[in-house]
């Protein structure tokens, strides 16, 4: 009896942070993440969705995109971006960034942060710009490193310092400290609806 292989999704994503946030929801459902295509922002992956859906006729395929200010939600959305996604393609968008998600796991990015978990938003997807809010919160740590390395310098004309992209990475990936998808999904619909869609497309053969 041949062994079931293990279920491997392509992917594309926005940027570097988004693709550590895909790559521990996967493996907290259990399945692989291949190749990852992107990281050059959301234009650059909405050029190319026509290929991706192409290829996901043939193969598994996740691709996360920000909300922003596109739509007021994302079923709004979706159609526009795809109007006929192929069997095998999960297109997913983060309410309104996928810092929103971070945000959602309240007491661990307090900790990580070093700041009162009670100046978390307690519903990051009513806020506007997520990112912004992790900079301004970094911005009361008591921690000198994480206000330097996330808070951009003034004058700099960054809207983030200059390890932000590397600090979000790392406290995603921290899995005894770090970052808790399932505690976020509790405080994120988003979250909730891009696990359960991983988990079903896990499940389709090709």
């Amino acid at each position: 009896m041949m062994a079931t292989q293990p279920v491997v999704f392509s992917a594309a994503v926005e940027g570097i942070v988004d693709e550590a946030v895909l790559r521990r929801l996967c493996a907290s459902i259990g399945v692989g993440l291949g190749a990852v295509y992107g990281r050059n922002g959301k234009a650059y992956i909405l050029q190319r969705l026509v290929g991706y859906n192409h290829s996901a006729r043939f193969r598994h395929w996740v691709v996360v995109l920000d909300l922003d200010d596109d739509a007021h939600c994302a079923p709004e959305i979706l159609p526009k971006w795809l109007a006929q996604p192929s069997r095998l393609m999960h297109l997913r968008v983060a309410v309104r960034e996928s810092e929103a998600w971070l945000l959602g796991d309240r007491e661990r990015l307090s900790t990580y942060l070093s700041v009162p978990a009670a100046r978390i938003p307690v519903n990051p997807e009513t806020v506007l710009d997520p990112k912004l809010a992790i900079v301004n919160l970094a911005r009361q740590s008591r921690r000198r490193a994480i206000r330097e390395d996330i808070v951009p310098r003034e004058g700099s004309g960054q809207s983030v310092g200059p390890a932000y992209t590397s600090r979000m990475v790392e406290f995603v990936q921290d899995l005894a400290r770090g970052w808790r998808p399932d505690v976020a999904a509790n405080s994120c619909d988003s979250l909730q609806r891009c696990i359960q869609a991983l988990s079903a497309l896990a499940t389709e053969s090709l």
